[in-house]
Order: structure tokens, then sequence, then C-alpha cells
């Protein structure tokens, strides 16, 4: 029998994908895109390196998933993502119509859950607060270090 991994694994995926970032004087947001049990992408944010406001971890893992599974839908699959995407992301989770998100932590400045409208596909299952505390911490210590 095979043992599935949870959602506390997959997260601390995503946080090692946030650290990469974080060593890289990146804003510290990883994902990583799971299909059947098994992680299919990997992504931190690289708008600092690719000189591209879009290159969010989201947006690098829906591309790398997308040409894993060879087409731009990621039905039965799940994005783990540290901190909650922004609007641009929510609304390009969206389009991919992704199973499942689940999120580390709010952002509670730029999230899309601050919006009025509901920007992820009406199919798709939401699930917060996974490494809650770990994934702030990381946040945290990234915008300490930059004011300092």
């Amino acid at each position: 029998m095979i043992q599935e991994k949870s959602d506390d694994y997959f997260m601390k995926e995503a946080l090692k994908e946030a650290q990469k970032a974080f060593d890289q004087d990146e804003i510290p947001i990883g994902a990583v895109i799971v299909s059947e049990g098994e992680i299919i992408a990997r992504a931190h944010n690289l708008t600092e390196r690719l000189n591209d406001v879009t290159a969010h971890a989201e947006m690098q893992a829906f591309t790398s998933a997308a040409e894993f599974l060879g087409g731009k839908y990621l039905h039965q699959c799940t994005l783990y993502v540290t901190v909650e995407p922004c609007v641009m992301c929510s609304g390009a989770s969206y389009w991919t119509q992704i199973d499942r998100i689940v999120v580390g932590t709010k952002d509670k400045k730029r999230g899309a859950s601050q919006l009025p409208v509901k920007l992820t596909h009406p199919k798709t299952k939401l699930k917060t607060g996974i490494l809650e505390q770990e994934c702030a911490d990381l946040m945290q210590k990234f915008f300490k270090q930059k004011r300092s």
C-alpha cells in the first residue's frame, strides 16, 4: 500500500523553494504543484533575477507544470504556496482550472482574498493555514532584514 504524503509534507517542499528565494534576495515565496501524489513543478520568486514583475513563484510553477503535463489545464493538481497568491496569480490559477490550492499564510496587504470578488475557479478547493507560522516567519525575517 502506498502511503499518501500530507499537505504538511508538500508545504515543507514549498518552504524549501521559498528559502531558495530568500537566499537569492528575492521575496521568499515558494510553490510546488503536485499531481497524483508527486511533485511535478517547483518554483520560487524570480522577479529580481529576471527583472520581471510577473515572475512570481506561482506563475513559474504553472508554466512548469503545464509543460510537464503537455497541456494548459492543471486538473487533478494541487498548488502548494507559502503565501496567499496575489491578484495576478489567483487570476492565472483560474485559467489553469487547478483542482486545489493550499496556502501557508495569508497576505493581508496584497492577497487576492482582500478583494470583494473571488478570482479562483469555482471548482477549485482552497485550504489555508498549513505551516502558517513557518511561512509567515520567513517573510517577516526577509522584510526585517530589508529594513535594517
